[in-house]
């Protein structure tokens, strides 16, 4: 039975060696990324069974890998981070972490919390692209490219959110304040009220006739459904 592989995010090189030797004396197989770019790349490549993910990184922090990863898979997350604050920690769970430890942390308490999420069942493998209608819709998590009909579409980083949280729920119906939270996070929990502006800017954007939609429709009263075709 093949080794579990852990990818760890961190740009902190002699505290992941260290973290690397713990946990390949434990029998772990791990991948090691310094930036979070390289991580989201990484996490693809080799679709690990847990990902251990700072937060305080260059270019791109551990939030926003956090957020791009979950477009990717349901794959366990746990932020290893010197943010010990009680508001990062529940930002952190609402992002959709697994858990949250706080640097710097008892080797034992890593290792039992690793172990225990690692039990979970396991997810299907990361899905890079997506298709609709045929392949005249598709959607690719890693370069966050947008194709309809053959024609790259170019959107904002929070059209694209949008979009993803959308697409990887095609055919369910997600609540206004659901969908804002998963796509934007848990601190645009009152932007609400502009999320309808934020959907007329991707239906003009990506649907063939953004008056009478066919991809990405409205369930009135409730939220937004992107269809199943």
């Amino acid at each position: 039975m093949p080794a579990e592989k852990i990818l760890i995010v961190d740009d902190e090189e002699l505290p992941v060696k260290l973290l690397q030797m713990l946990l390949e004396r434990r029998g772990y197989e791990v991948v090691v990324a310094y930036r979070a770019e390289d991580g989201l790349r990484k996490a693809y490549s080799h679709q690990p069974d847990l990902i251990l993910l700072d937060i305080m990184m260059p270019d791109m922090d551990g939030w926003e890998a956090c957020r791009r990863l979950r477009e990717l898979s349901d794959v366990p997350i746990i932020f290893l981070t010197a943010k010990s604050d009680k508001r990062d920690i529940v930002r952190g769970l609402e992002m959709g972490a697994d858990d949250y430890i706080v640097k710097p942390y008892e080797n034992e308490e890593l290792l039992a919390r690793v172990k225990v999420h690692l039990r979970r069942i396991p997810k299907p493998p990361m899905a890079e692209e997506l298709k609709f209608d045929t392949g005249q819709f598709e959607i690719n998590f890693i370069s966050r490219e947008v194709r309809v009909r053959g024609k790259t579409v170019h959107l904002t980083p929070k059209e694209f959110n949008l979009l993803g949280v959308l697409a990887r729920n095609a055919g369910r119906v997600i609540t206004r304040a659901d969908l804002v939270r998963e796509a934007w996070g848990p601190e645009y929990g009152d932007a609400t009220d502009s999320l309808k502006l934020y959907i007329h800017y991707l239906r003009q954007k990506v649907e063939p006739d953004p008056q009478h939609p066919v991809y990405i429709l409205t369930s009135r009263g409730i939220g937004y459904r992107f269809s199943d075709v």
